[in-house]
């Protein structure tokens, strides 16, 4: 027998599927429609909270600008869920070939959703994308693996 949690799980895991596809297409309408308005982003970019929808889409809008094409991995996702709210975390790889020609396999970042159900759709309110930093030198440390 499927739970509920079990069906929003599924539901979550989808929800995550069009955010790579929306990202690998460049597709800002598509990835709107995944955040909730008020999202707080706390991205690998500056500064260090982005609110709302539109910082989000921002964010994405410079990568797209960067990229001239652009893939992106999630591996390892683990997802918690309630009746409401769920998390989910795991590791999120961004990579492509710039618009210079300059290919790059990217770097692997931990990354964390936050989930509300809002008006019966499920949508990212919070999301982080970290890497973790050498104490001794305070930089940050972009060639690990999971």
């Amino acid at each position: 027998m499927t739970t509920r949690h079990e069906t929003d799980e599924t539901v979550l895991r989808r929800h995550l599927g069009r955010l790579v596809e929306a990202i690998q297409a460049k597709d800002l309408e598509g990835l709107e429609r995944l955040y909730a308005a008020d999202v707080v982003s706390f991205d690998v970019e500056p500064p260090l909270r982005h609110v709302g929808a539109e910082a989000k889409l921002r964010n994405w809008a410079n990568v797209f600008a960067f990229f001239a094409d652009v893939t992106y991995e999630v591996r390892d996702l683990r997802l918690v869920v309630g009746d409401d709210v769920a998390f989910g975390y795991g590791f999120g790889r961004l990579s492509g070939t710039s618009r210079n020609g300059t290919a790059t396999s990217g770097i692997w970042v931990r990354g964390t959703f936050c989930f509300q159900k809002i008006d019966g759709d499920w949508l990212i309110v919070h999301d982080q994308a970290s890497v973790p930093f050498d104490i001794a030198t305070g930089r940050g440390v972009i060639d690990l693996e999971p």
